[in-house]
Parts: C-alpha cells; structure tokens; sequence
C-alpha cells in the first residue's frame, strides 16, 4: 500500500492509531454532572453498559472531530459519592486492585489490603454504606469488595450484642427464642 492509500485510509477511521475521544459525563442524584476519563469509564460494567444503550455518534462531520459527548444519569449515587468513586476508579486504573484474601486475617484493614485503600475505606458508616450500594449499583466488584471487607472488619471478634450497637440493630428476639437460637448455633461460637 502507498503512501496516499495509508493516509486515505487514516482520514477515513480517523488515524489507526487514534483512540476515539468518548466524553462521559456522570449525572448524579442531585443532578451534579461530573466528567468521567475515557480510561476510566470501562473500569466497571454497569455504566459500560448503559453507556453501550445510548447513541453515540463515532464521528462528528459537522466539526470533524473524534470526540462525542454522553450523559449517563446514576439516581441512586450522590455527587459527593460519585466523586469517591470516581477517585477509586482513577488511583486503581493505574494500580490495580489485588483479590483481597478471604476470610479477613485481621479485623485492621491495614493489615488486610495496601495503605490507600485503607485510608479510602476509613470514613463513617453512613458514607461506607452508600459507596456499597454505588458500588453494587455500578458494578464496581473491586470497589465492593473493599467495602464489603471493611464492613466484614467491623464485625470480625465482636459479639452480636457489639454488632447490634455497631450498626444500631434492635434485637427483636424474646431472652427465651435468644438462647435457644444460641444454644442451636453453639459451633458458630466455638469457631
């Protein structure tokens, strides 16, 4: 192939080495739209697949450019969870997330999984249970399972008395249906 045919062909598809510019925008619960890096948006399935149910038009001929803009609205994820996320996504695009071991060997996620993602998981419960459902939602499995593993690390050694208070759980068991329920589970509480 010449010269002119390589060059015809690039114009064509836009240059064979060019990745499409694709613009996300986020649109949370509280219609605050945040961008979201191309490099990014793929990290996680549920948005890859809405995204893939909208229109987007690969080439825009009325300006000749590579870049399309989408808005994908997420009502169950609010702007300042959506931006945590968003910084997950960012810091574990360059460093991926490894499997964290199971069961959890401590109750100290420190010792559990590296430093930042520790730090990320160490907010009040409030905002831990909402990056859950963003996560679940969005089907983030690395950003679950970290979530989930700092909840299963506020419970690892505590009595179900401690987990009730921990989590604000009335105890809707009768003293007698408690004790007979501990006595049927007494190999749980060997272990």
């Amino acid at each position: 192939m010449s010269k002119d045919e390589k060059k015809d062909v690039q114009e064509e598809t836009g240059g064979l080495d060019e990745e499409e510019q694709i613009e996300l925008q986020l649109k949370s619960q509280d219609g605050i739209k945040i961008k979201l890096k191309q490099r990014n948006f793929f990290f996680f399935c549920k948005v890859s697949s809405i995204f893939s149910n909208f229109e987007v038009k690969v080439f825009n001929t009325e300006n000749r450019s590579d870049k399309t803009e989408t808005e994908i609205p997420l009502p169950n994820v609010r702007s300042a969870i959506l931006k945590r996320v968003i910084n997950f996504m960012e810091y574990h695009h360059g460093t991926p997330m490894k499997e964290i071991e199971k069961p959890l060997k401590s109750s100290n996620m420190r010792e559990v999984v590296p430093e930042w993602d520790a730090n990320f998981v160490e907010v009040d419960q409030e905002t831990l249970f909402e990056l859950i459902l963003a996560a679940n939602y969005m089907d983030i499995k690395p950003l679950l399972d970290l979530t989930c593993a700092k909840v299963a690390s506020m419970l690892k050694g505590k009595t179900p008395e401690q987990i009730r208070k921990q989590f604000n759980i009335a105890n809707d068991f009768t003293p007698e249906e408690e004790e007979a329920v501990r006595a049927e589970n007494k190999w749980a509480e060997d272990s």
